[in-house]
């Protein structure tokens, strides 16, 4: 347990230094929500032309709020994670951490450790500045919006986990992390609202972890209850992550 929470200590002291990872966990999601709400305010709005209720009929910041809490996630486990991993292979840290007797797990705690302090540090901030700036409605059912966070956290970490197995360096994860998370935010239900999406942009949208995640975090924080089928989905996505993180995990 030592080890782990030294371990946790230096990982959330290296996080901080690296500019890139600080940006897109605790920068970009507070910009996104200022812009969304810039443009859309918080009224309910319908599609003019086929009179369908978008935002699943809330108002576009009481949509995005719970949103970007899922945005905050998923750039821990498409940005944040990977590039760390790559860039421990790469350097040869990993190695060194063998040879000092350390485990694999005490090493992935670490960064599990850290990833749940960043992602609640991010998700406030999109809280409170939202609150400070826009007043949105509160969230409705406080407990299972924290299950959900929880579960979308240890889903994003697992790929996280999963993507700097797999990824040979740093800027294999860098180049393969930005496209994911520009991709999942804009079909996954943190740009465009699902509704708006046609065809094949819709069935993309639908398979990619976020929309799910997104899903999950938005039922109980606006009063729609737990959403089972996409709880389901999420912790399918992260058993089997873990089963190919475990898999393909290298030291060097």
């Amino acid at each position: 347990m030592s080890t782990l929470i030294k371990l946790s200590w230096v990982e959330l002291k290296l996080f901080v230094r690296e500019p890139i990872t600080v940006i897109f966990t605790l920068v970009l999601p507070v910009i996104m929500l200022f812009v969304m709400a810039g443009v859309f305010g918080n009224e309910v709005t319908t599609d003019p032309e086929s009179g369908t209720a978008i935002f699943r009929g809330v108002g576009p910041l009481d949509y995005y709020m719970p949103a970007y809490f899922g945005l905050v996630l998923m750039a821990i486990g498409t940005m944040a994670l990977p590039v760390h991993l790559a860039s421990y292979r790469e350097r040869g840290v990993l190695r060194r951490l063998r040879a000092s007797s350390i485990s694999v797990w005490s090493v992935l705690g670490s960064q599990m450790v850290v990833s749940f302090v960043i992602a609640m540090l991010g998700s406030l901030l999109v809280f409170i500045m939202g609150i400070i700036a826009y007043s949105p409605h509160m969230p409705q059912e406080v407990g299972l919006v924290v299950l959900a966070f929880l579960l979308g956290l240890v889903c994003f970490t697992a790929l996280g986990f999963f993507l700097g197995a797999v990824l040979p360096s740093t800027r294999a994860a860098q180049g393969l992390g930005l496209i994911l998370f520009f991709v999942m935010m804009m079909l996954g239900g943190a740009g465009p609202p699902p509704e708006v999406l046609t065809g094949a942009m819709d069935i993309a949208g639908q398979i990619t972890p976020l929309r799910h995640v997104i899903i999950i975090l938005q039922d109980p924080y606006l009063g729609f209850g737990w959403n089972l089928n996409a709880s389901l989905i999420v912790a399918g996505i992260t058993v089997v992550a873990i089963a190919l993180a475990a898999r393909f995990f290298r030291w060097e």
